[in-house]
Order: C-alpha cells, then structure tokens, then sequence
C-alpha cells in the first residue's frame, strides 16, 4: 500500500509541476476569522494588546501525505500609537514538500472615531524543502524525481488594507506577493514555469445583536489565485454569552463544515473546526481537523471589548 501511495504522489506531483496551476497553493483556514493575521498584516495591533494565536490544520485525513499546516502569529500596538507590529510563523506540507514561512508584519492605523483604517506590510523569508528522490515514479529514471531541495530560501513580500471596528471588519489582502519557483538548477526549469503564485483575500464580517446574551457574527472569505476559478467560504457563527462561538460553514464546491470556540477565561481561548468534502475525497478521507489556542496579555485598553469578536 505504501508503494502504491507513493506511485500516487509522484504521479500527482508531476500533473502539478508540469502544467499550468489550476488550484489554490497557499493554506486554507475554517477559523480564519480569529486567525487574520496570517492573512492579513492590517490586523496587526487590533487587540490592543499582546496577541498570541497557534494553530494547526490537518486536511483530507486517512491520506498518506495529506497537508497539514501549523501557523504561530504574535501581534501587538506600540505603546497605544498608530504603529502595530507581529510576526508570522507557517509550515506547510503535503506529499514530499515542505514550506516554512517566516514573516515580519506591520501595520499603520488611522484612528476614524470607533474605526480604525489600517495599512500592512509582511516581509520575511520562505523556506522550501522537497523530498522527490523518496518517490516511486511511475517512469524509472524521471529527472524530475532525482533532485531533492533541502534549502531553497527566497524573500517573500506581502500587504494588506483593513478597515474594522469592534463590531465589523472588511479586508483585502496578498500575504505572498513574490513568484517564487520550486527548483534551483535551470535543467528543471521547464517544471518549475508556474511556481508559487501571489494569493489574494477579501475578507468581511458584522457582529448582529440577538438580544442581551446573544450574537450572530456572519463573515466571508473570497481567495483568488491566477489559473484557479474564484473559491468563497462563507461562515455563519453564533456567541452565547460571551463566552462560547458556535458555527456553520460552506466553502464553494469543495466542503461545508462546524467550527467552535470556548473563552476559558477573558485571556485564553480554544478553538476547533470540522471540514467535511463535498467532492468525491468524502468516499477516501475522514475530513479535515483544525485545532487553535490563543492567548492574550497585557492592560486592557478602555472601550475594548473582551473577548473579542473577531
């Protein structure tokens, strides 16, 4: 079975390394709503404090080399000034291939009475790693399975624009702005052609009263990348005395999904999601699981709420 799962990656690789891009590249994310960072360098300082937010993904269970994806983000406002900075940590995987990303973010906000208008840069690194000398090929001897990349280091670049107060949020935003190809030697180039495309997010979201104990918070998520159709998630999630986040979601085509969230105290928080597959991936994998703590510190800045509602 395993030589059968690796003959299936290697096949798989070569469909995507040999023609033009026809899906998303860069992570997916069930809880993006509490983890915007990653996506967006405008949602630096937000909290108005120091933010912590950990997470980890793992897709399409029951597959051999299924992706999975951790992410660590910190942000927080210097000294209650329209400068906020973080930073991102993200490893990616899937089959023989491996990215980490390192990112510093940035971020300038305009104060506009109870919003803010916010500016964001991401710079960093991305390291990427590909184990395709550990494949079984269909085709004895392909070159393209010959040469592992241990440490291929390219600079990464990205920005946001994000307008939110405590009640609403709408962004836009491209966390990855640079090309970056998956090989280094020119022998390989003719595979390498699509690379890493840059990923755009527009992101929303409204915080609805329902009544004294009650919230209704629906949010959307749109991701377009070159040679991919348009994707959207839509989330409907639902708080229950400030203290307890449950929700429903639908990504276009592709899942629909459960999420929840429990603040343990106004500081600590824990989260889990639920995608199931609408497509034929429902008869061969178990879904995917996504699992998020988030931890906050710091003095409390007045008028803020807590816990947040986004």
């Amino acid at each position: 079975m395993k030589t059968i799962a690796k003959r299936i990656q290697g096949t798989a690789l070569a469909l995507f390394l040999c023609t033009s891009l026809l899906a998303q590249q860069d992570p997916q994310f069930t809880q993006y709503m509490f983890n915007l960072l990653a996506l967006n360098p405008a949602y630096a300082g937000s909290e108005e404090r120091v933010s912590l937010k950990a997470l980890s993904r793992h897709q399409w269970v029951g597959f051999d080399g299924a992706p999975t994806t951790q992410t660590l983000t910190v942000h927080t406002p210097l000294g209650r000034e329209s400068i906020a900075l973080g930073g991102t940590v993200m490893r990616d995987s899937h089959g023989p291939i491996t990215q980490y990303t390192f990112m510093a973010d940035v971020a300038y906000r305009i104060f506009m009475g109870d919003a803010k208008l916010a500016f964001g840069l991401k710079g960093g690194l991305n390291l990427f790693q590909g184990q395709f000398a550990d494949l079984n090929p269909l085709v004895a001897g392909d070159q393209v399975f010959q040469q592992n990349v241990s440490t291929k280091l390219d600079p990464q670049f990205g920005f946001g624009v994000m307008y939110y107060s405590d009640r609403y949020f709408i962004g836009l935003s491209t966390p990855k702005l640079l090309r970056t190809e998956f090989f280094q030697t020119d022998s390989l180039a003719f595979v390498s052609l699509p690379g890493q495309r840059p990923h755009y997010f527009l992101t929303g979201g409204y915080v609805f009263d329902l009544g004294t104990y009650h919230k209704f918070k629906p949010t959307f998520l749109v991701k377009a990348v070159q040679g991919a159709p348009i994707s959207f998630d839509l989330t409907a999630n639902f708080l229950f005395f400030d203290k307890f986040w449950l929700g429903a979601m639908y990504r276009h085509t592709d899942a629909v999904g459960a999420l929840a969230q429990y603040h343990i105290t106004g500081d600590l928080t824990v989260g889990y999601a639920y995608d199931y597959p609408l497509s034929t991936l429902r008869n061969y994998s178990g879904g995917s699981h996504e699992i998020m703590l988030g931890f906050a510190f710091g003095n409390k800045l007045k008028g803020v709420r807590s816990p947040r509602y986004f």
